[in-house]
């Protein structure tokens, strides 16, 4: 691969290929995939989504019994997804080449950056509504600025979002260098914040108030095993889009094994035991707020201890720019990259359509939900063209 990374340096900009499309330097361990997988994991949406899990009506046993076949099927497919980028050290716009050509490409590249470009709003809103919490905790009688609606959102909202918005964007201007050590830092830190809110629920709760079973509804044996059944569909839908998107950080893997160890304890390991921190917290909610609350800013909100209510905000915070770095920014980069191969500042026109497009959603109140999915590049092609990648 140093040879192929050397021969790759002598490559001149061109409408196939720049510093982004050409093979990388490939510097990442075991640890940084998982990291990775911690990212996307870690966040609100992630929290969210684990509960709803078991809320479906299923027992406890059930319902972990789904989550480990939706992960096992994320995990084959990550593990043959990542193949192709780390063995050429290439992104997956380059990587579609063998299937679609080299100008054909940019089909499924686009389409996958215009999905990526809406979470991306939708993220960036999540994060700012953790900060607006933190902001309202901290100083209420800006209260006021959040009374009225512009486009969607109060004052005080657009202001939590353009902040948001900025901090993300410097992030982002970073070379992925910086990307990744921010990624190595972030997963823990989301995980100590979260076994600390199920260490104050629980308190408050007591142990004996907590069921891993969140719907009390009665279905029979058919019923059970559709909504099992679901259950793992919902597993692989949810990961559906990080794992399309696995080639473009899989690309810096230093080995495959690498690659496949990091995805075994990002992906089943990490998985169920982020599961298990949000089952028990939202469990416990019940007893201590006298209803379930699925939404950790909502938690965060009903606390009357002003330093978890800021560690939790900030937490989130952090949480939010991390599954919007693994799932929405690098992606559609690389993928207007892809297109735009002899703009120099292809990444920062990425910001700018992100920025107009997230304007639209809010006006137009629009909140898309679903994630596009596709691993057939790889598996489905047995003979190719090695002129088509730019190597």
């Amino acid at each position: 691969m140093k040879d192929k990374i050397d021969m790759a340096a002598d490559i001149p900009q061109s409408i196939l290929a720049n510093k982004d499309l050409i093979p990388s330097q490939q510097t990442w361990s075991w640890y940084n995939i998982f990291a990775f997988w911690m990212s996307d994991v870690h966040s609100a949406g992630g929290y969210i989504f684990a509960g709803t899990l078991f809320s479906l009506g299923l027992a406890g046993w059930q319902v972990f019994i789904s989550l480990i076949a939706g992960i096992l099927i994320i995990l084959v497919l990550a593990n043959i997804i990542g193949v192709p980028s780390q063995k050429f050290a290439i992104p997956f716009p380059v990587i579609s080449r063998m299937t679609y050509g080299v100008f054909g490409s940019n089909i499924p590249a686009l389409i996958r950056g215009i999905i990526a470009i809406v979470w991306y709003g939708i993220q960036t809103y999540l994060a700012s509504a953790a900060l607006m919490v933190v902001v309202l905790y901290e100083f209420p009688s800006l209260i006021s600025y959040h009374e009225s609606s512009y486009f969607g959102l109060s004052p005080l909202g657009w202001g939590c979002f353009l902040v948001m918005w900025l901090l993300q964007t410097a992030l982002f201007l970073c070379r992925m260098e910086a990307i990744r050590r921010f990624m190595d830092w972030a997963g823990p830190i989301v995980y100590l914040a979260m076994l600390g809110l199920m260490v104050l629920i629980v308190g408050r709760a007591g142990w004996e108030n907590i069921s891993f079973t969140l719907s009390e509804t009665e279905m029979s044996v058919s019923q059970t095993a559709w909504t099992m059944l679901l259950g793992a569909a919902l597993v692989v839908s949810y990961f559906a889009g990080p794992t399309l998107n696995f080639g473009d950080f899989s690309r810096y893997a230093k080995t495959i094994s690498d690659m496949k160890k990091g995805n075994f304890w990002g992906l089943p390991v990490n998985f169920l035991f982020f599961s298990l921190i949000s089952v028990v917290t939202i469990s416990g909610t019940r007893a201590v707020f006298g209803e379930l609350i699925v939404d950790p800013i909502a938690v965060m909100g009903r606390l009357d201890n002003k330093a978890a209510v800021l560690l939790l905000g900030l937490t989130m915070l952090v949480a939010t720019v991390g599954v919007n770095i693994v799932a929405n920014f690098v992606s559609a980069a690389f993928d207007k990259i892809h297109l735009l191969a002899q703009r120099r500042h292809a990444g920062l026109n990425c910001l700018r359509t992100d920025s107009a497009l997230e304007f639209v959603q809010f006006s137009g109140g629009y909140s898309p939900h679903g994630r596009s999915s596709g691993c057939t590049d790889w598996a489905g092609v047995r003979h190719f063209d090695r002129r088509l990648l730019p190597c």
